[in-house]
């Protein structure tokens, strides 16, 4: 398995015949406003540009994975990329009925697609009140009989469910967000240090931490995660990839394999905040 980090959460996982773009957020830096409401320090995002090897690495993809409809996660000018390459798009039952409003070639992640067993984990993106405002959001695990298995957790912060998750499935690899992100009011949206050490210490596997040095409101940085990291003795198992920066991954010998479990959707049905977040995402 091949996965590069481009930007943010935009990730390249190439595995099988497949190249999964997740999450493209393509904009210009400065072109989409702060995220980061109150409190100061609020700049237009993206903060940095795309490596410049973007171009052709996105001539391999085959399949674009949506975990939500925030506009750090998919954008317009990744919209007008989609439409113009003609390239299929998967989400959850959350975020198809929307997509479908604006791309064609929406389909819904059920299990084996892309040859592979497919387990959709909603996740918590943020706590409270916020938290609900955030919206529902998808993490996916993915288990192709030649490919480490690969578990993404989507924008989250450390619940239980997300830890039983992890600990029943065994997941080779996690990717998982780690700016700590904060509007400036209320608690984090996304996982904080302490809570990336427990996710960490919970799994033999690798993790690969993103969403770093990206957008205004993700304060936690590269340098920051890496001493901290070494000074747990999680740096071996631990990757933090610069922008553009590729990693390889074998299937372990001795892996576990966990068939994934049906889960019903209704009980995340959208609601207000849903279309309230896609609209604001689309405009």
């Amino acid at each position: 398995m091949k996965i590069q980090h481009l930007r943010n959460a935009t990730t390249l996982i190439t595995f099988g015949k497949h190249c999964l773009l997740v999450d493209p957020m393509f904009s210009d830096p400065g072109a989409i406003p702060g995220f980061k409401l109150f409190g100061g320090g609020r700049r237009a995002n993206p903060l940095v540009p795309l490596p410049e090897e973007t171009d052709s690495s996105l001539t391999h993809v085959t399949d674009v994975l949506i975990t939500h409809e925030h506009p750090d996660h998919i954008d317009i000018p990744a919209i007008k990329w989609i439409k113009d390459h003609g390239i299929p798009v998967w989400a959850s039952s959350i975020d198809t009925p929307n997509l479908c409003k604006k791309l064609p070639n929406v389909q819904e992640v059920r299990d084996g697609a892309f040859g592979a067993r497919i387990e959709i984990i909603p996740a918590q993106h943020g706590r409270g009140m916020l938290g609900w405002f955030m919206g529902p959001v998808s993490g996916f695990y993915l288990a192709h009989p030649d490919e480490p298995s690969l578990y993404i957790t989507s924008d989250a912060v450390l619940t239980d469910d997300l830890l039983s998750s992890v600990d029943r499935l065994h997941p080779d690899i996690i990717i998982a967000p780690a700016g700590a992100a904060n509007i400036g009011a209320g608690s984090d949206i996304l996982f904080s240090v302490e809570e990336l050490v427990t996710l960490i210490k919970s799994t033999s596997g690798e993790v690969i931490l993103n969403h770093l040095e990206a957008i205004d409101h993700c304060p936690t940085t590269r340098d920051e995660l890496n001493q901290r990291m070494d000074a747990e003795g999680l740096g071996a198992r631990v990757h933090i990839p610069k922008d553009g920066e590729q990693m390889h991954f074998d299937r372990p010998a001795t892996s576990p394999y966990t068939p994934p479990e049906e889960k019903a959707s209704a009980s995340r049905l959208p609601g207000f905040q849903k279309w309230l977040t896609a609209k604001f995402a689309m405009t």
